[in-house]
This record gives C-alpha cells, sequence and structure tokens, in this order.
C-alpha cells in the first residue's frame, strides 16, 4: 500500500481541489480525505506539491517497428513517464504502416510490457494510401483507439467522407491531420517574413484551416466523430468553434509548441524549430490560447516526434520535421498558460486529463475511490533548466537551455511508482 499525504489534490473531472490524502492499495485507489493513517502503508510526502491523475497524451510517436533508432516504445514510455503521462495513444505511421491486425497485434503487446498504459490508432487508409480503407472492424476487435493517417492529409474529399461514414457506423474517431499539400511550398516553416527571409516559400495558414472548414463540414454532414491535430492557425479555431455550434461531434487539440513560440524560433533554432504544421505568429498564438480559454480546443497534445541529430543537422529543406515534448509538456503548460494567467491550473490539467480520456474514450483521467492509481505528483512552482538529457532515445527540442516552471516527482501508474525524481 502507499500513502500520499499532504498534497493539493486536483481532479478537473469532479471538480476536487483541496489539501488531501490518497491512499493506494494495488492498481487502485482506495481512499481520498483527509489525514488518512494506514500503518503498513509506503508514505510519500507531497507536501507543497500538486496531485493529480497521470497525464494523458493522445499523440505520440514511438516509432516502432521499423525507425526505432529514433525511439522504440520502451524507450518512449520512459520519456512519457518522466513527464509525468501514465496513458499514451501512439500514431500509426510506423514502418511497416499500423495498417493490419497483425501489425497492430504486434505493436499492441510490445506496449502491453512497458509500465504505463500504451495505445495505438490504426491507420485509415491501407499503408497511407489515401484510397483504400483499412477493416476497421477488425482492427477495432484488436485493440485499435481509432484511426488516423497522421503526416498524410486528405486530398480526396469523397474519400474522407467515406471513411467518416465508416467510422460513424463503428462510432469510433477519426484523427485528422490538416494541411492541403496543394498550398503549401516547404513544410515546416510559416509562408511569411521568416520564409521569405530565408528563401523559401512555406506553409501558409490556409493550408491548414482550410482542410479544417472542410472535414468540420464532412463531420457535420456524417455525424462522425472527428478529432482535429495540432491546431497552429488562428483562423483553424474560429472554424472549429463554428462548427461545434452547429452541432459536430469534432473536438481538436493543440502543442505546447505552437502555444509557446513564434515562427522566429526558426531563426535561432534552425531545424529544430521545423514542425509540420509549422509554427506560426504571435496573433495565432493569441487565437490559440483564446481557444484553450472557451474550450474550442479541448485537448494538450505533444506530437513527440523524436529524430536523431544526423536526421536534424541537415539543410532545412531536407531536415525531418517534429520535436520530442513528453519531457517537457506539463512545464509549457505551467510556464506559458498558468504563470501568465491564461488558464488556471484546474484548467491546464483539464485538458491533460480528463478531456482527452472523454476524446479517445478512456477509462483515465481522473481521481476517485476505486478509479485506477495512475497519477503525478509535480512542483508547479520549482523551475528548472531543460538540458539533453532527457529520457527519449532523442533530443531534438527548440526548448533545451530554457528555464520552465514544474518539476515532476512522482508518477504512479497502476499504483507503481514509474518515475521518481
Amino acid at each position: 500500500m502507499k500513502l500520499i499525504k499532504n498534497g493539493r489534490v486536483i481532479d478537473p473531472k469532479s471538480q476536487f481541489d483541496a489539501r488531501a490524502d490518497i491512499l493506494i492499495d494495488g492498481q487502485k485507489i482506495i481512499a481520498i480525505g483527509q489525514d488518512l493513517t494506514q500503518a503498513d502503508a509506503e508514505i510519500i510526502d507531497a507536501t507543497g506539491k500538486i496531485v493529480a491523475s497521470g497525464l494523458i497524451d493522445g499523440h505520440v510517436h514511438f516509432r516502432e517497428p521499423g525507425q526505432t533508432h529514433k525511439e522504440d516504445i520502451h524507450t518512449g514510455s520512459l520519456s512519457a513517464a518522466r513527464g509525468g503521462f501514465t496513458t499514451v495513444v501512439m500514431m500509426a505511421n510506423t514502418n511497416p504502416t499500423v495498417s493490419t491486425v497483425e501489425t497492430l497485434t504486434e505493436v499492441l503487446s510490445s506496449a502491453a510490457r512497458e509500465k504505463i498504459h500504451v495505445k495505438s490508432v490504426a491507420t485509415i487508409t491501407d499503408q497511407f494510401d489515401g484510397q483504400t480503407l483499412t477493416d476497421f472492424e477488425s482492427l477495432l476487435k484488436a485493440g485499435a483507439a481509432g484511426f488516423s493517417d497522421d503526416g498524410i492529409p486528405f486530398t480526396d474529399a469523397g474519400r474522407v467522407r467515406r471513411a467518416m461514414q465508416k467510422a460513424a457506423s463503428f462510432d469510433t474517431i477519426l484523427v485528422l491531420h490538416e494541411e492541403d499539400p496543394q498550398l503549401t511550398g516547404v513544410l515546416g516553416i510559416n509562408d511569411g517574413a521568416i520564409a521569405h527571409q530565408c528563401g523559401v516559400i512555406g506553409a501558409p495558414t490556409v493550408s491548414e484551416y482550410s482542410m479544417v472548414a472542410r472535414d468540420a463540414m464532412l463531420a457535420l454532414d456524417t455525424k462522425a466523430r472527428v478529432h482535429f491535430q495540432h491546431l497552429s492557425a488562428g483562423e483553424s479555431v474560429d472554424v472549429i468553434r463554428f462548427a461545434k455550434s452547429l452541432g459536430a461531434q469534432v473536438t481538436a487539440e493543440v502543442t505546447p509548441q505552437h502555444f509557446s513560440i513564434t515562427e522566429d524560433a526558426i531563426l535561432t533554432h534552425g531545424t529544430s524549430a521545423k514542425l509540420n504544421p509549422p509554427l506560426r505568429r504571435s496573433s495565432d498564438i493569441e487565437k490559440l490560447i483564446v481557444g484553450l480559454q472557451d474550450g474550442t480546443i479541448d485537448v494538450i497534445a505533444t506530437d513527440h516526434a523524436p529524430h536523431t541529430h544526423a536526421e536534424k543537422d541537415q539543410e532545412f529543406t531536407k531536415a525531418p520535421s517534429g520535436m520530442i515534448g513528453l519531457e517537457t509538456s506539463l512545464s509549457l503548460g505551467l510556464t506559458h498558460l498558468v504563470a501568465p494567467g491564461h488558464l488556471s491550473l484546474m484548467s491546464l490539467l483539464e485538458k491533460m486529463t480528463s478531456n482527452p480520456a472523454q476524446v479517445m474514450r478512456l477509462d483515465a483521467g481522473y481521481l476517485a475511490e476505486n478509479g485506477a492509481a495512475d497519477l503525478v505528483i509535480f512542483d508547479a512552482d520549482a523551475v528548472r533548466k531543460v538540458t539533453t538529457d532527457f529520457a527519449s532515445k532523442s533530443s531534438n527540442s527548440p526548448f533545451v537551455g530554457n528555464q520552465l516552471q514544474g518539476v515532476i516527482a512522482y508518477t504512479i501508474c497502476d499504483g507503481e511508482i514509474v518515475y521518481q525524481a
């Protein structure tokens, strides 16, 4: 048994926020209350710290199978635990892609060996061909958490509509990456002053929000559950808000990098700041923050995307897009959202626990008696310097060297300590 003492317990699902103790027996929380005692329990002193449900990230790339020189499910899980996450959902852009029951079973078998909960989506189309829909029924039975061709936007509106109709028939979720390739130049950089200074035509905001508009309306038409990944354009927030007002079953996420830094980071961090979709302008960040405040944006997700130094250490147009994010996510939220007063701590945690659980229909993301003993304990005020000492295999992050708020003390999953500072 474990007894967490004297922490500030915050649970967005129940709106509980008070100093309390939590008693854990096995994989379950058996009591939450004041001044709990248990003679034989291991005591974890949480004085001065926040105790919350383990964080949930619905958008990670663990690169297994086929790209394990960048990351694998084991190192990705260690990185997640170090960042306070107890549940993650992997994307399917592996090699081979997660398009068959055989590959999904292989991935989930590897995931089952980890000390945190690791789930996976399957692809919408076979091997990302953009045309041939996968066997949703069989993949769902094999454990798929949803369906996504993340990284390869759909140009064929009719095919998207058919995918949504199929998803609606199985009451599952489609997760979409929206960047119209017919409207983009060089991916990974916003088409604006910085791109032009670098001598390239980048990816304009319209390449994102035009696809969001199309697919939000298709979601309304088909009554499908559709989740929009990593919003970066302010207009995308307006579109999602409008679609929700019409009754579309749409949800959306933003990454910490997209609300923390602008396209200017390209000048100082080069390919470490090359992302799809790209970092945008401060005016976009302002709209993203409003979207978080009013609930238009439901979820904060990392899009944890490891790459090696050799891959990133190429000229800008050749280097892959993406950055790691699991070990900086909570700190970026505390530093750029809570500290300036944009969000309360309760609201930040809602977008990292109960909301992603609701979007992906997971029985997770809350603290309750008889509920899962998945927790994170952290000091919300302590400041740390981000170094390259990551649990991830990779260190491609533009935040290395930054001073950020928030230090994880413990991550507990199924009642066991999976990370301790």
